[in-house]
């Protein structure tokens, strides 16, 4: 898969662009807060669904401007396709190939991206939530289907969690009401178990393998998906039964917390360099090796199941990376298209485009 182009009007400080991109390697350079990470996020908003940027929608339309639209075209093994979001006022636009579509969740799975984002150096020290989002992301764009069912988990969760709080306070509440919920949120944790823990072992077999070339095989990377169910059991109804009855025997110790304790919504993917935790073990290095593994294998994953590469998007994170790494990088996507953004010009024999306040020479 290749963008071929990338077009937005009065995004972010863009008030009005159309790039082209080459097949391979394409550098985004300029000073900082000229408009680089602008452009990665107009084309990573068709792969996610929304911006991978803190902040409400709004602040994505240009400052004076009414709204804004962004497009691309791309290329994959099936021809070419475009994908356009526009957003003015509450009206929200959405187009596949020119037909309409009506929710962000119809758009992504289409349109595949990789990106590695500064943010992200903090996956391996972070909290478990930021290691959950990766996963969610990552599993979203190779399984749409996936992103229904986690709405309708966080739905059922909030209403139990509404429910226990009530209770927490003093409040009456209906035992079978909340049952009935526990009963929704085992089902739909269940196939959230399930996705989650067959994504983790294709990633891990493509992420040890980053680790061990970048590492010269002197460093070995496991992931493990931390679960309040045993691994052990595969089998999405026994899942089920098992996330109901720890629902259920927990009962008044989350009436007393108030919120729901158990559920994927509070799991983590354990990862471990040479056998020990690496959150708690990994040098600065380390980390940066491990994040940089995980973000290639999410590539491979990816063309695992769809049999083509999505396209990698590096958002000033080369920067951070020391010479034998950004080497790594570079050398290793010769089948691939990239992106990348820097305020350095890089060793690449790709396209150089020049990006200042906003404009794209």
């Amino acid at each position: 898969m290749i963008i071929k182009s990338f077009r937005a009007q009065n995004f972010r400080n863009i008030e009005n662009c159309y790039l082209e991109f080459d097949k391979r390697v394409n550098l985004l350079l300029g000073e900082n807060a000229q408009g680089k990470t602008n452009a990665v996020e107009g084309i990573y908003l068709f792969a996610r669904g929304k911006s991978f940027r803190r902040g409400d929608e709004r602040d994505l339309v240009r400052f004076g401007a009414e709204g804004f639209n962004v497009s691309i075209e791309y290329e994959d093994k099936n021809g070419t396709n475009t994908l356009e979001y526009a957003v003015y006022g509450r009206e929200r636009r959405r187009k596949k190939n020119g037909y309409k579509i009506t929710k962000a969740s119809e758009m992504i799975g289409s349109f595949k991206a990789v990106l590695f984002c500064p943010d992200d150096l903090t996956l391996v020290k972070g909290g478990p939530e930021e290691r959950r989002d990766f996963i969610n992301v990552a599993i979203s764009q190779c399984y749409p289907s996936y992103i229904s069912v986690y709405s309708d988990y966080k739905k059922a969760l909030e209403n139990r969690n509404a429910i226990l709080k009530a209770a927490s306070k003093g409040f009456y509440f209906d035992e079978g009401e909340i049952l009935a919920w526990s009963e929704s949120l085992a089902e739909y944790a269940s196939h959230i178990n399930v996705r989650r823990k067959e994504y983790i072992k294709k990633l891990e077999v493509y992420a040890k393998r980053f680790m061990s070339e970048i590492s010269e095989g002197k460093e070995n990377l496991s992931l493990l998906y931390k679960s309040d169910v045993e691994n052990e059991l595969s089998e999405r109804e026994e899942i089920k039964e098992k996330y109901k009855k720890i629902l259920t025997e927990n009962l008044m110790k989350e009436k007393l917390a108030g919120v729901t304790l158990y559920g994927p919504h509070r799991e983590d993917i354990l990862i471990e360099i040479n056998g020990k935790d690496a959150r708690t073990f990994s040098s600065q290095g380390q980390q940066r090796s491990i994040v940089l593994s995980l973000k290639m294998a999410e590539g491979e994953v990816s063309r695992e199941l769809f049999c083509e590469y999505p396209v990698f998007l590096f958002d000033d994170v080369l920067s951070e990376l020391d010479e034998r790494r950004q080497n790594f990088v570079l050398d290793g996507m010769h089948d691939r298209q990239i992106i990348i953004t820097s305020c350095e010009r890089l060793r690449t024999a790709g396209q150089v485009i020049e990006v200042k306040g906003g404009r794209f020479i």
